[in-house]
This record gives structure tokens, C-alpha cells and sequence, in this order.
């Protein structure tokens, strides 16, 4: 049984407009370039935003084995909604999880609303929010450029 606060919320307000953000979050060229959190490379991605599209990413941390992230599309809607499942190989001590990306114009800027979950434990989740928060400062970096 998931604990209370088994969702992750966050939000990132990005100088960007909302196309050149989607574009950051769905182009295989440009993921590796932030994905994952301080230290991790992507040394192989499969990436094609499509409803019911299956997606495969490696990651590999700067010590330990490779491992790969894989799920699919649920929802494609540029440039505003991203959502697909999430789940790791080997899928060891966590459940398959959803992950919702929204981006909404406000004020000149684009916010940027994730939504990851629900993780079956808590270590899980505080995991999660720990690698998207670097991830997302990681992509904040790169579209400050």
C-alpha cells in the first residue's frame, strides 16, 4: 500500500516559450542533454512521442551498472501535454508509474507542471524528487543558454 504523499508534484518556471520547452522534453537529440540527475549520461535512447509508443532509455550513473528506464506514451499533445508510464529494468522494489508533463503560457514565461506517480513506498518517492530536481535544473541550465 502506497503512503499519503506517494505523488510527486513539482513546477519550474522557464524564460522559454511552451515550443521550444516541448520540444526539450520530447526530442531524442535534446534529452540526453539534461535527462537524469548531476553526473548521469544517456548513452542510448529509443524516443518517439506517440500514443501507445513504447520508449526505451539508458542511463548510466558515474559509478554502478547501466540500467534502463522503458514505458509508453499515453498522452501526446505539443505543446502542452506529455504523459506516459515509467518503469525500471529491473523493476525491483517499485511499481510502474505515470509521469504527466504540462506546460502553460503565463506572463511571457512557461510553467512547467510534473506530476510523477504513485510510488509504492515513500523512499521511492523522496528517490524520484530528488532525480527530477536535478534533471530539471539540469534542462533550466540548458535552456538559460
Amino acid at each position: 500500500m502506497a503512503e499519503k504523499g506517494a505523488v510527486l508534484h513539482l513546477e519550474r518556471r522557464l524564460t522559454p516559450p511552451r515550443e521550444v520547452v516541448y520540444r526539450m522534453l520530447t526530442d531524442p537529440d535534446e534529452l540526453p542533454r539534461w535527462w537524469g540527475p548531476k553526473g548521469f549520461t544517456v548513452p542510448a535512447i529509443e524516443f518517439d512521442p506517440a500514443v501507445g509508443r513504447g520508449y526505451r532509455i539508458a542511463m548510466q550513473p558515474p559509478e554502478g551498472e547501466l540500467f534502463h528506464l522503458t514505458g509508453a506514451f499515453l498522452e501526446v499533445e505539443p505543446p502542452t501535454t506529455l504523459a506516459f508510464t515509467f518503469r525500471w529494468e529491473p523493476h525491483e522494489d517499485d511499481r510502474e508509474t505515470v509521469v504527466s508533463l504540462t506546460l502553460e503560457h503565463l506572463a511571457g514565461t512557461t510553467l512547467l507542471r510534473l506530476t510523477h506517480g504513485e510510488f509504492a513506498t515513500a523512499e521511492r518517492h523522496d528517490l524520484h524528487e530528488a532525480g527530477w530536481t536535478e534533471s530539471l535544473e539540469r534542462l533550466e541550465q540548458l535552456l538559460a543558454r
